[in-house]
């Protein structure tokens, strides 16, 4: 008798359980929707904001310059020559046979940037959108003889577009650069780079000196990127492959105990920021089989979910994001890594 009652017991248990588990699967829907829903309407409001983007083909000027046009060219853009040289200097770089090549491959790949246009075009209205204090900025496209740390350059209402750092990965101009910084000489990283740069001005620089504030920091500026370009992938935002995002979606769990267990979070050893946060061939786990797997900047990753989890779990505007210290984000954020 008692059997049968524990067993009626239980299958009322297991019913009710079924019938929770059915009732969260749909409360977890119907969020879903009103998410979608949340985020549908304010890209159409940002659809509606007003903004002009020209890119000015400064590279293919420069490929006609000669004695003749200098000046005039000068006159236009004389943010990009600098004073010291001479104009015969000028002159002289542009019948070079290797600037020549790089127009060349640069006019190969692009000849048109109507596809960036308008992809800039909707960075801006998102832009203005959360920061309409931002006016869009004059957008020049140059040759940069390859200058891959100043890929694209953000300063007092000027955006420089170095191409010639876009032409892809295997492109014969970046044998010697190591493979971790050619990955991102692609075309489709244009954009990202730029909304990097955006959301590196408007988080300003990281003061902190604690591993946990700096990633913090980064994660700021993930978070804001993808705001600014919500509709590119997340592994682009990061500038992984899909492989290597996988990895560190996949590994996140690993990842944060790493650090708890080695108490990193507060240390203020400068050596963590390479080892985690920039970028390298790897992560630097000294453990031999991850570090072999582990891509590059997994801090940045993790700082991202925390912020993330913080703006979730808080009724805060994004300002108050970037004015509040890392303690307390780190605190309120009720950061659980996926397992």
């Amino acid at each position: 008798m008692a059997f049968y009652s524990n067993t009626n017991y239980l299958k009322r248990s297991f019913k009710l359980m079924k019938n929770t588990i059915g009732y969260l699967k749909i409360i977890a829907f119907f969020c879903f929707l009103c998410s979608c829903s949340t985020e549908s309407k304010i890209e159409k409001e940002i659809a509606k904001v007003p903004v002009t983007v020209k890119v000015e083909r400064f590279d293919r000027l420069f490929a006609e310059l000669n004695a003749e046009n200098l000046q005039q060219l000068k006159k236009g853009y004389p943010f990009l020559f600098a004073e010291k040289y001479t104009d015969s200097v000028w002159v002289a770089k542009s019948k070079d046979t290797i600037q020549q090549e790089l127009n060349e491959e640069v006019t190969k790949s692009f000849y048109d940037l109507s596809s960036e246009e308008e992809q800039l075009h909707s960075f801006f209205q998102h832009v203005k959108y959360y920061f309409p204090e931002i006016k869009e900025p004059r957008v020049v496209a140059i040759t940069s003889d390859v200058d891959y740390r100043n890929k694209v350059v953000l300063s007092k209402g000027l955006l420089i577009i170095s191409l010639d750092t876009y032409l892809g990965k295997d492109h014969h101009f970046y044998e010697g650069i190591q493979k971790y910084l050619r990955q991102n000489f692609e075309r489709h990283q244009i954009i990202p780079d730029i909304a990097g740069a955006y959301a590196k001005n408007m988080v300003g620089p990281i003061r902190e000196r604690t591993f946990l504030g700096n990633l913090i920091g980064f994660g700021k500026e993930m978070y804001v990127k993808g705001l600014l370009i919500p509709s590119i992938s997340e592994a682009q935002r990061f500038g992984y492959t899909e492989e290597q995002y996988n990895w560190v979606k996949d590994n996140e769990a690993e990842i944060w105990r790493y650090f708890i267990d080695k108490q990193l979070l507060y240390s203020t050893d400068s050596n963590l920021m390479p080892r985690f946060l920039y970028p390298a061939p790897f992560s630097k786990f000294y453990l031999e089989e991850i570090d072999k797997e582990a891509p590059d900047r997994v801090g940045q990753y993790i700082g991202w979910k925390i912020v993330s989890a913080y703006m979730k779990n808080n009724s805060v505007s994004l300002r108050q994001l970037l004015l509040e210290d890392s303690e307390k984000i780190f605190n309120t954020s009720k950061y659980k890594p996926a397992k």
